[in-house]
């Protein structure tokens, strides 16, 4: 007798080999896309985010999945994952948090929606996210303004760690957005922020901007040389290699047109680093820049 328990378990499986294969192969190409509820209500937006995904060589997108806190449209997402695998396409649920770094009921909301995007995974077995994508952003807060102040900093690797045994558990990937003064800390901290989670992605923004009268050659050189510094002040002194690997990220706002370029050439420097996870962009919809 085969009744519907063994064929989802068949279809998390067959589900899980395709994610745990897309995480370690290429380099990773990401996508910011916001307002994930904007996409499925647009007729069109689905095909019209695959396409965009296979022009801009995306493997992967992080789709925030929660409307003001609310995560009841998340089944709403199966025929957007549906396309988006089909395309070869891995997607993250997007969660935000200012406040998971303090704990008690700001970090409980925060492993709700987990749990939730966890529960969506098991009824909908063939449809899956592959992984959470974090953006907890405590720098925000008056208090943790400023160079060199990462007081926050314990309490935000305990939030990456309550997530990512939560999520690991459901076969979920995990992966946060940082500033990049996080890798100005003292070794102790770098090694406690890197040992949190397998992946992060470095926010490289306000390199260049389209005002600031550098050639296309300059921005380049100005994003490349700024890549290969972070990755030696992250590492520096840390030769475990089970710490995390850092994605290298960039706007719209601050390259335009050339943003692709700039992506490519960080990609062509930094692709033989062992601790380099591959680029990504933001975000989906930008309004366009000269």
């Amino acid at each position: 007798m085969c009744g519907a328990a063994p064929k989802a378990a068949l279809a998390a499986l067959l589900a899980l080999s395709a994610t745990v294969a897309a995480a370690d192969t290429g380099p990773v190409h990401g996508l910011w896309v916001w307002k994930g509820s904007s996409i499925l209500a647009d007729v069109h937006g689905t095909d019209a985010l695959v396409q965009f995904c296979r022009t801009a060589q995306i493997n992967e997108i992080y789709i925030s999945v929660s409307d003001h806190g609310d995560l009841s449209a998340l089944s709403h997402f199966v025929p957007l994952i549906d396309a988006l695998h089909h395309a070869g396409v891995r997607v993250e649920a997007l969660l935000s948090s200012t406040e998971a770094d303090e704990g008690g009921k700001h970090l409980d909301k925060l492993l709700d929606h987990v749990q939730r995007v966890v529960q969506f995974n098991h009824e909908h077995a063939g449809s899956r996210f592959d992984g959470i994508h974090l953006d907890i952003e405590p720098q925000q807060r008056p208090e943790n303004k400023g160079p060199g102040n990462l007081r926050f900093l314990p309490g935000l690797v305990q939030a990456y760690r309550a997530v990512r045994s939560v999520a690991e558990a459901a076969h979920l990937t995990v992966n946060a957005d940082i500033q990049n003064k996080l890798l100005k800390g003292s070794l102790e901290q770098r090694r406690l922020l890197l040992s949190s989670l397998p992946r992060l992605t470095l926010m490289m923004y306000e390199l260049s901007s389209p005002s600031d009268h550098d050639t296309p050659d300059q921005k380049v050189a100005k994003a490349r040389d700024a890549s290969a510094q972070f990755l030696a002040m992250a590492y520096q002194d840390l030769p475990d290699p089970s710490l995390a690997r850092l994605e290298l990220a960039l706007r719209t706002p601050d390259y335009g047109a050339l943003l692709p370029d700039v992506l490519a050439a960080l990609e062509a420097a930094d692709r033989t680093n062992p601790h380099y996870l591959g680029w990504a962009r933001h975000a989906y919809n930008d309004p366009p820049t000269p």
